[in-house]
């Protein structure tokens, strides 16, 4: 499973589309920037944890934006700039985020600035992406122009996801029992950052 496993993995059908692609495609990028939010569980999970219990919708937008910031600075200067860095390393890394966040929620650990927390991961989650790019040879025709697209479709996607995410919290929040729900989620949401981190290091030490 170490073997196969990356958590910016691009299906066949979008490696031959991005493979082949040359000049500007702002509509297919744009959909593959939303798809990659949507389908990214390492992103969901970390954003899960992050607006797990933010009550108020500016808070999620201050949040959210600074996380997307930090994944379109590192996503646009990697592709752009070539620089690349081991995809497992990245993804190992990213689940011990996701583990530092539901740590966190549980105030077991006390960590940084939130504000700075998220946007230091946010840059994280976009270098593992545009390392798994860059595996791809992607025409220079277009680039630029293609890969803004891309970080607008991340932003689509992540509020088509956010908002089902934050109407669920907000559902639960009116749940007497909410603080033992609150308890139990964020367990999850450690052993899944744990295992994530598990299997990504292994997949390191294994290729």
């Amino acid at each position: 499973m170490a073997v196969g496993a990356a958590a910016h993995g691009v299906g066949a059908g979008d490696r031959g589309f991005l493979t082949g692609a040359s000049g500007l495609h702002i509509g297919p990028y744009l959909y593959l920037g939303a798809k990659h939010m949507v389908t990214g569980y390492d992103h969901l999970l970390y954003l899960a944890g992050v607006i797990f219990f933010l009550g108020r919708l500016r808070d999620v937008v201050t949040f959210v934006s600074l996380f997307a910031l930090g994944h379109s600075v590192t996503l646009l200067i990697g592709v752009l700039s070539g620089f690349q860095v081991n995809t497992y390393a990245v993804d190992a890394i990213i689940g011990l985020s996701v583990c530092y966040k539901a740590l966190e929620n549980l105030r077991i650990i006390r960590g940084i600035d939130p504000k700075a927390a998220v946007f230091g991961f946010g840059l994280v989650h976009g270098l593992g992406l545009s390392s798994k790019l860059q595996d791809l040879s992607l025409s220079p025709d277009g680039l630029i122009g293609n890969m803004l697209a891309f970080n607008a479709g991340v932003e689509i996607g992540q509020v088509l996801a956010l908002t089902v995410l934050f109407g669920g919290l907000s559902w639960l929040r009116q749940r007497p029992d909410f603080t033992q729900i609150a308890t139990n989620a964020n367990v999850i949401l450690f052993t899944a950052g744990l295992v994530l981190f598990a299997v990504q290091a292994a997949g390191f030490f294994t290729t």
